[in-house]
């Protein structure tokens, strides 16, 4: 909905004109994506690859919720390093719905998912695929962590991470 400011036209009746400042050059858009901030990782500019409309199961809000919730013990510990911007200000979201799988954490930001992977994993790789080739067909790229790294090397697995992120995402000069 377009806001309408309604301005007299010099005694000759009444017009109407949007807001005095204008629209953006090619129309209006999202407004995270208008906001949106450069990231920087270790000096390296970052590119942004916002995917705005992404499928959601209404079904799994609830599980969603229960499953930050529960606080299984290394997402919460990954989710301290990173939450409020402590990961190169950048936002994750945690126990994200996407389609009809919750995923551990998401940047939205980058279309990036970051999966904790633990023994709920072990013998479930058919599954894991499948999964994961369904969010790549979205265009999301999926990071894997492994429990064990979270648990004994947290810096590690950090580094880990900015280091799949400059690769990815990192802007060529």
């Amino acid at each position: 909905m377009k806001t309408i400011l309604k301005i007299p036209a010099n005694n000759l009746g009444d017009s109407y004109s949007p807001l005095p400042e204008g629209c953006p050059q090619g129309g209006v858009s999202n407004k995270s994506e208008l906001n949106k901030k450069p990231i920087f990782i270790n000096g390296i500019e970052i590119e942004q690859r916002l995917i705005l409309e992404l499928p959601y199961n209404n079904k799994l809000k609830e599980r969603a919720r229960l499953l930050r919730q529960a606080r299984n013990l290394p997402e919460v510990l990954f989710w301290m390093q990173v939450t409020k911007g402590n990961f190169h200000k950048i936002d994750f979201d945690r126990q994200r719905v996407i389609g009809n799988y919750i995923v551990d954490f998401y940047i939205k930001a980058l279309g990036l998912i970051i999966e904790i992977d633990g023994s709920s994993h072990d013998g479930k790789e058919v599954y894991d695929k499948i999964r994961e080739d369904y969010f790549i067909s979205l265009g999301l790229r999926v990071y894997r962590i492994s429990v064990d790294d979270v648990m004994r090397a947290m810096n590690f697995a950090l580094m880990g991470l900015e280091n799949y992120i400059i690769e990815h995402y990192g802007v060529k000069t």
